[in-house]
Formats: structure tokens, C-alpha cells, sequence
């Protein structure tokens, strides 16, 4: 049974078909058939109509960025329609969301991991290479772990706090166009922002609930 929250993004091709709704409605009974039982939420449904000439993605993007506001795993109901496009395989790859095919629910997270970029499997396999090294030092005694009075050095500081900067400022804009919609709807004091984003289900970066401040703080990174 599907639990959680999921966000659905269907694609047709031609601007007639997204009109007429041809190929849509498959892909909506697809996926309603799927989450059908259990506890589960359909946030929302992002149509992308495109022509195969295209490589940018608007409706994903916009896609993801409600799956990481809302915490949800994307849903799509074809694999094949999706998995074989370079734009569709890297924004996943980049956006951390995770998602579902219905078509093939037990093929997602490998598929993805097949179609990634070559840097993405070396990367994997150094890991790995890195892993088997460590194990073979411990079978020799040599002593692992532990922190040994180690202190990170200026440039590995600096990179870190770049990372944790990079992630507010991409939530800050994930959230911005939500806070423009909440005051168009006469929301004023950042009280009312607030709640209007805890009644939207949204929740703060840690999972809880938004106060003024934090609303202002994200106000702010985003000017």
C-alpha cells in the first residue's frame, strides 16, 4: 500500500494532446490506480506539455520543488516516456527528490543509477574502492576512527559552510514563490505567512512548524 505524500508529473507531447487531455487521462488513472489504499496524499498534479525538440523542463522543475516543500516522492506512470531523456534523469539526479514509476515501482532507484552520469558511478565506485582499503587496514590492526585531536582546516570549513549556504538559498527560492501566493491572498503580518504555510502542509527545513522569524529569515535569503 502507497503511504506519504506524492506529487504527480505526467508529460504529453504535443500542446493538442495536453488540450484534448489524450495520453493525460492514462497517465492520471495510472498513477490514482496505484496509490489506491493505504494512507497517502496526492499534493499535486504537474502536467508538462512539450515537444520532442525540447530539452528544458519547466513543469518538473516545478515539480520537484513541490515534492522538497512538501516532503513528497514524485510520481510518474510511465518509465519509458521519461527515463531515456538526459534533462529529465539529470534534474532528478540533482533535485535529491525521490520517485516512483508505476509502470516499474521495484526499477526506480536503479534505473536512475543506470542512466546517471559517468562521474556519479565513479564516484561510487572510489567509495567503494575506499571502503575495501579501510577494511583491509583493520584486518591488519591498524587502528580507524575516532577523533585522535583531529581539527578540519580553514578551506574544509570554508567548503562546508558553502554547502550549508548553497541548501538555504535553494530552499529560500523553493519557498518564495509559496509566500508570494500566501500575501497575494492577504496574508500581512509574517504571523499570517506563517500560518498560511502551516496550513498549506509545508513544514520548516528541521519538519516543524513555521513562526514569524523564520518566515522573515527566508524573506530575507531570498531578496
Amino acid at each position: 500500500m502507497a503511504e506519504g505524500r506524492f506529487v504527480g508529473y505526467y508529460r504529453v507531447s504535443t500542446k493538442r494532446q495536453g488540450a484534448s487531455g489524450l495520453g493525460l487521462e492514462a497517465q492520471q488513472s495510472a498513477v490514482r490506480g496505484y496509490l489506491n489504499g493505504g494512507s497517502w496524499s496526492l499534493v499535486a498534479e504537474v502536467v508538462e506539455v512539450e515537444s520532442g525538440k525540447r530539452s528544458d523542463r519547466p513543469k518538473l522543475a516545478e515539480a520537484l520543488r513541490l515534492c522538497r516543500l512538501h516532503k513528497a516522492v514524485l510520481i510518474i506512470a510511465k518509465l519509458d516516456r521519461l527515463a531515456r531523456n538526459v534533462a529529465f534523469v539529470s534534474a532528478l539526479m540533482e533535485s535529491g527528490v525521490e520517485f516512483v514509476a508505476v509502470d516499474f515501482p521495484q526499477a526506480n532507484r536503479l534505473t536512475v543509477h543506470i542512466l546517471a552520469a559517468v562521474a556519479e558511478h565513479e564516484a561510487k565506485a572510489i567509495s567503494e574502492r575506499t571502503k575495501a582499503a579501510l577494511a583491509q587496514a583493520r584486518a591488519r590492526g591498524v587502528r580507524l576512527g575516532g577523533d585522535r585531536g583531529a581539527v578540519l582546516s580553514r578551506e574544509a570549513q570554508t567548503a562546508g559552510n558553502a554547502v550549508r549556504t548553497a541548501k538555504a538559498n535553494y530552499r529560500a527560492a523553493d519557498l518564495l514563490p509559496v509566500i508570494r501566493d500566501i500575501r497575494a491572498a492577504g496574508a500581512v503580518t509574517l504571523q499570517q505567512v506563517a500560518d498560511g504555510l502551516n496550513a498549506r502542509g509545508i513544514t520548516t527545513a528541521r519538519g516543524g512548524q513555521w513562526s514569524p522569524i523564520q518566515v522573515q529569515r527566508v524573506e530575507a535569503r531570498a531578496a
